[in-house]
């Protein structure tokens, strides 16, 4: 049986270990490693899962998913190189960290993929984007989309388009919550009881993602179905236009790729 370990017991970890246990995976398949005892006590309680130091964990998986912060990164391979071999795979979850990084933090011909995921995992409908290191094999990466598809969607991009993704699905989550914030203060504004407002903008906004989603229609038609002439919602979004939301969207997520990019380089 092949194991996975994952390295970091953060949101993000937890959210992965909680998507394979909800995708069956058997529980003695799975290991954390995690060094503080009061967290480990608490993922075993919580999950039944075993809790082992890193380098146990290393030694033991066949899979490492490397779950820490960016600027963690470097110590936790550091601490785990030497109980790395070959055609193990370490998958890296941490932004801005390149996979020339990695590979330079592993032995020759441990197999590294970048992936750039979002918080919407910690509910199974994640978005990850997975990047192939040198060594990576069309059967790694299908292993690896497997594990990470117990979390939401996955494509395979090259390495060179994730400061993109980074700006639209690693960091988009935060717009949608803007947006949804924006609404409920509207709808407070126009007198609704908080509670009513947050109720119609949240089902609203999970219902228009359904439909995007399951009806494959172009989002501009979507919305000229519900944009009368003269009528309500076409008052709102010339509203909108005027104050250049498109533009804003395109300048914010061009700072975000920006930004991806001089972390990538620091």
């Amino acid at each position: 049986m092949t194991k996975t370990a994952i390295l970091g017991a953060g949101a993000m970890g937890e959210s992965v270990l909680a998507g394979l246990i909800r995708a069956g995976r058997p529980l003695d398949s799975l290991l954390v490693g995690e060094k503080r005892e009061a967290r480990a006590r608490e993922l075993t309680e919580k999950h039944g899962i075993e809790v082992v130091d890193n380098v146990a964990a290393a030694q033991q998986a066949d899979t490492l998913v490397v779950a820490v912060k960016p600027q963690d990164v470097a110590s936790v391979l550091g601490e785990v190189a030497s109980s790395l071999r070959a055609g193990q795979v370490v998958i890296s979850l941490a932004a801005g960290v390149t996979i020339a990084t990695l590979e330079g933090l592993v032995p020759e011909g441990v197999v590294v993929i970048r992936v750039m995921p979002n918080t919407p995992a910690l509910v199974g409908e994640g978005m990850s984007v997975m990047s192939p290191g040198s060594a990576a094999t069309a059967a790694d990466l299908a292993a690896a989309e497997q594990l990470l598809s117990a979390c939401g969607r996955v494509l395979t991009l090259p390495e060179k388009q994730i400061d993109a993704v980074t700006a639209i699905s690693g960091s988009g989550p935060a717009y949608v919550f803007l947006v949804a914030e924006a609404l409920i203060e509207a709808g407070v504004h126009l007198g609704l009881a908080r509670d009513v407002a947050t109720e119609l903008a949240v089902q609203t906004l999970h219902g228009s993602a359904t439909m995007l989603r399951e009806t494959g229609t172009h989002p501009a038609l979507l919305r000229e179905q519900v944009t009368s002439p003269g009528g309500t919602t076409a008052a709102a979004l010339a509203q909108l236009e005027q104050h250049r939301l498109r533009s804003a969207f395109v300048e914010a997520t061009a700072a975000a790729r920006d930004r991806s990019v001089e972390l990538a380089g620091s």
